[in-house]
């Protein structure tokens, strides 16, 4: 809290917002009498600043920005501008802040109730979420989608799945599934979480883990069942056309997958949670049951009919990589646990 208010009365304020215990209060003349290298230290250890002039509050927002934090600033008069326009995230008052304090900053506070600011942060989290989730479903289905065409050549056999059935693929499956992530609720401890560090990378260690894990996953099932038909007597159209409903069934179950990153799928809510990912895997069956019978796009597609016995295979070697994804997220809670228990025993 930086405030031009008595330190007393600064302290008083914040002990009651549960800032501070109000035993550690820097006044604007302490401030003046420190050089940068020393606020920088200090502004890690005090809660509440008083007697602070304009440039004192952007002295402190340079300081914390200088200990590598991202800073979020709220005010409402002329004397707050300089920090909000420093600030990472500068935040002015709708309905009583100065008009030159809304310039100042990014964002407007239009009912001036604080509380907002935390449902502003926990959406933030949710759609940040919900973007990671996206992108580690769709690099590893295309990732898949890849090596089956790379092994196919590698191995001189005929290609499992056609050009313009990947196109029917990418198509649909971006349409429908990958949309349906973009809508998934805030997980329960979205709030209870650190900051993220804002310089990491969206693609760390983990995803780029999953992304090879998952497209081996799928290359395996779809090209495995290709070969099984084939090796059965199988035409090549009715070959192709279980590879094509084996990929989209692999993505099918590895949507329930992405809805969490690590945490447990398997559960009534993880399965079941989000309403647009059931209508999205719906639609998509029905698109799938079409390509597959409908005769103009057999045509098209160079699709044919496939027995019932073919669907069960289909559907147990697709569902396969929820459960291995599942395993796998397990471990690795398994592992994060231990390593939080090591370190607290140091």
């Amino acid at each position: 809290m930086i405030t031009g208010d008595h330190a007393i009365t600064a302290a008083a304020i914040g002990t009651q917002m549960g800032i501070s215990d109000g035993d550690k209060v820097l006044n604007g003349y302490e401030i003046e009498a420190m050089n940068d290298d020393d606020l920088r230290k200090v502004v890690e250890q005090i809660d509440i600043f008083a007697r602070s002039s304009p440039e004192h509050k952007l002295r402190l927002v340079k300081a914390m920005q200088a200990n590598g934090q991202v800073v979020a600033m709220t005010g409402d008069g002329v004397n707050d501008a300089p920090a909000l326009k420093r600030a990472d995230v500068g935040t002015a008052m709708g309905e009583n802040g100065t008009e030159v304090a809304k310039e100042a900053a990014e964002m407007v506070l239009t009912d001036d109730n604080f509380s907002s600011i935390a449902y502003a942060v926990e959406e933030g989290r949710t759609v940040y979420d919900n973007l990671k989730k996206a992108i580690l479903f769709i690099l590893p289905t295309n990732g898949g989608e890849a090596l089956i065409i790379i092994a196919a050549i590698l191995f001189g056999r005929m290609l499992p799945i056609t050009p313009v059935q990947i196109l029917w693929v990418n198509m649909i499956t971006a349409v429908t599934l990958a949309l349906a992530l973009a809508f998934e609720p805030a997980e329960r401890n979205v709030m209870q979480r650190p900051p993220r560090d804002s310089h990491a990378p969206i693609l760390t260690g983990l995803f780029i883990w999953r992304i090879i894990y998952v497209s081996i996953i799928l290359l395996v099932g779809t090209f495995g069942l290709f070969l099984w038909e084939r090796d059965q007597g199988s035409s090549i159209e009715l070959a192709r056309t279980v590879a094509v409903n084996t990929l989209v069934m692999f993505e099918i179950f590895y949507l329930f997958n992405s809805r969490y990153i690590t945490a447990n799928v398997l559960n009534p809510n993880g399965l079941l949670g989000n309403p647009y990912a059931l209508i999205a895997v719906t639609l998509l069956i029905v698109f799938q049951l079409l390509f597959t019978y409908l005769g103009p796009l057999q045509a098209l597609f160079g699709t044919t009919e496939i027995s019932l016995m073919a669907w069960l295979r289909i559907i147990l070697v697709a569902s396969s990589v929820l459960f291995l994804v599942e395993l796998e997220k397990l471990i690795i809670r398994f592992f994060g646990q231990y390593n939080l228990k090591i370190s607290a025993t140091k």
